[in-house]
């Protein structure tokens, strides 16, 4: 069998073998009793766990079965590394400001832990342009870029006509009202004039970090 029944959960063993990725938790929602069962039966199989949208009682339950587990308030990351990757390549995860900062460590922490480095360029938002191009030697080096941005999502469209490799925009949902949760920014980005942009879903750091490890990868194999 590909998979192991927990009767709650169904933990796809043969994901990594499939994908090159193992199952990754979504912790936000999940009864305490399943969370447990789902992190130890992972990390039985895996030896390592990793889980978005945790909070700190999810964390402190985890810790009293398995010590060695980390969290990560920022970003909301709950992980369990007995095996460190060795880490090939270099993504540049870039936010427009310090509000962005929690989506964009789910990025850079999800393409840590899947083997990619990672440079993270924080707080370069499009009110400050200069901040851009000070650091646009740093960018051009990556071998994909993650522009996360709240507001008006502008950050991704300037960054698509810098660089020639893939840019995954990160719409957040940082912003005044009419900013509407993130579908402003999401909106901008979906409709950018600069090209070789992709567009992920309002806060999916996790999403972006995926992808821009899928391309790193393929860089690396191909440089």
């Amino acid at each position: 069998m590909d998979y192991k029944d927990l009767g709650f959960a169904k933990l796809d063993t043969s994901r990594e073998k499939r994908t090159g990725f193992p199952e990754v938790v979504f912790c936000q929602g999940k009864p305490d009793e399943y969370i447990v069962s789902i992190y130890e039966e992972l990390l039985s199989e895996n030896g390592s766990v990793f889980g978005t949208r945790a909070d700190e009682h999810q964390y402190n339950l985890i810790k009293d079965k398995i010590p060695d587990a980390e969290y990560d308030p920022v970003s909301n990351i709950l992980k369990v590394s007995r095996k460190e990757p060795e880490r090939k390549g270099l993504i540049a995860v870039c936010c427009a400001g310090t509000a962005d900062i929690p989506v964009a460590e789910e990025a850079a922490q999800t393409a840590e832990y899947f083997g990619a480095n990672v440079d993270r360029i924080f707080d370069i938002g499009v009110s400050g342009m200069h901040r851009i191009m000070a650091n646009e030697e740093r960018i051009k080096k990556a071998n994909c870029v993650v522009a996360v941005a709240g507001m008006e999502g502008a950050l991704a469209s300037v960054l698509g006509g810098m660089v020639e490799n893939p840019v995954i925009a990160v719409p957040t949902s940082v912003g005044y009202g009419a900013s509407f949760g993130g579908l402003s920014a999401l909106l901008t980005m979906i409709n950018s004039c600069a090209n070789g942009i992709a567009v992920v879903n309002i806060d999916n750091g996790y999403g972006a970090g995926y992808m821009a490890t899928q391309i790193n990868r393929l860089a690396v194999k191909n440089g």
